[in-house]
């Protein structure tokens, strides 16, 4: 397995990669998940998806498709900010350049089907991993996300433990929190080690198929 960084200098010549991430995303928070998000017939977008996010996505070796997650700058809208603000507890948004913002983090767990030693799935430890590398390369000290008490758990298990920024609220039937990954050494060199991987995983997008 790889990853890869996507942003909107590389849509266009990667625009099957990024419909079969739409189709994920459908598959994972609507059919699965049963979340409240908008869908257009097999995919699953969002008003955050017209920012010109960046996509850090996980390839298998036969360059498929195996999880994916979306990073925004915390300088303009985000998803904490502007759709779950009740997770901030009264404090007010991250807003630096030296933070970023992550959501729809999905793996398909058909196609990753390899469990690290710990019981995670190896393809969850590259995405982490995929994250302190993306974060570091814009210069980002921290990522936050909005995300459940089940994950956090992952997290703390992954040696990635998450930094609440105030109690968990229930949001439907989830217990719902936002709070920082910070892209540490300590953190970075725990994901390359449940991975099994040495070193970085973050492919430059023109060594992928264009219609991987």
């Amino acid at each position: 397995m790889y990853a890869v960084a996507l942003d909107n200098r590389h849509f266009g010549q990667h625009l099957d990669l990024l419909t079969e991430m739409y189709r994920l995303r459908r598959r994972v928070f609507k059919d699965r998940l049963d979340w409240t998000v908008s869908v257009s017939g097999d995919l699953e977008l969002d008003v955050y998806d017209a920012l010109n996010p960046t996509y850090l996505l996980v390839m298998s070796a036969e360059d498929n498709l195996v999880g994916g997650v979306r990073l925004l700058p915390t300088t303009g809208p985000t998803m904490l900010a502007d759709t779950f603000p009740v997770l901030l507890g009264g404090q007010p948004a991250p807003r630096s350049e030296r933070v970023l913002e992550s959501s729809r983090f999905c793996v398909d767990t058909k196609l990753a089907s390899e469990l690290a030693e710990n019981g995670l799935n190896r393809a969850t430890f590259m995405l982490f991993a995929a994250m302190i590398e993306g974060a570091r390369a814009a210069n980002a000290e921290s990522i936050v996300t909005v995300t459940d008490t089940r994950m956090e758990r992952i997290l703390r298990r992954a040696g990635w433990p998450l930094e609440r920024i105030a109690p968990p609220q229930r949001l439907g039937q989830t217990m719902a929190l936002a709070g920082y990954l910070h892209a540490s050494d300590q953190a970075l060199a725990a994901m390359y080690r449940n991975a099994d991987v040495e070193g970085p995983i973050l492919l430059a997008p023109d060594l992928i198929p264009a219609a991987a």
